[in-house]
């Protein structure tokens, strides 16, 4: 069984800076490519960022020069840096890894979520 556990969201004042996590566990044989999305109220889920295993990043045009995403491959572990957020950034923050079980087909997993909220 493999789980994908996000944390790190919180209540942010304008202009203030956060770091997301999320560890993925289990009976793991490969993780690829891991990223982060977001969806906001009323709104579709969107991606932010998505890292390869060799670190290559691709970044959302909304979050590019104030979000950086990093990864710990021997943690096999994801992370969000957020800066300069803007009360639009507001929204549940999904971890995402494409990786292959043990037992089992290579395919998508979702983290549970993380509430991140930017207001003063």
């Amino acid at each position: 069984q493999v789980q994908l556990v996000g944390s790190g969201g919180d209540l942010v004042q304008p202009g203030g800076s956060l770091r997301l996590s999320c560890a993925a566990s289990g009976s793991i044989f490969s993780i690829y490519a891991m990223g982060w999305y977001r969806q906001a109220p009323g709104k579709q889920r969107e991606l932010v960022a998505t890292i390869t295993t060799s670190g290559s990043t691709n970044y959302a045009d909304s979050v590019k020069d104030r979000f950086t995403i990093s990864r710990d491959n021997a943690k096999n572990t994801v992370y969000l840096q957020m800066n300069s957020l803007k009360p639009e950034d507001t929204a549940v923050y999904y971890c995402n890894a494409d990786l292959i079980p043990l037992y089992g087909p290579r395919r998508n997993y979702w983290g549970q979520g993380t509430q991140v909220t930017v207001s003063s």
